[in-house]
């Protein structure tokens, strides 16, 4: 089963320099996808799905201990 490196996708994106560089980024990982067979792609997007949801509930996570959400009044 592959092991798509979203992560590293994900960074790069985040300290593009510019929104072209960001495009070219994800057209990189739309030509990865392009590339893959019909059953790499529903792993792929197994994973992505998998990333996302890790990555929005670590972000939610980080938000409510900043703004202490998490804490009862």
């Amino acid at each position: 089963m592959p092991n798509y490196d979203f992560k590293r996708f994900h960074i790069r994106s985040m300290n593009a320099a510019s929104a072209e560089e960001r495009a070219g980024i994800n057209q990189e990982l739309k030509e990865l996808y392009d590339s893959l067979s019909e059953s790499d792609k529903k792993v792929f997007n197994e994973e992505l799905q998998y990333f996302l949801t890790k990555e929005v509930s670590r972000i939610k996570s980080d938000y409510e201990s900043v703004t202490g959400m998490d804490q009862p009044n």
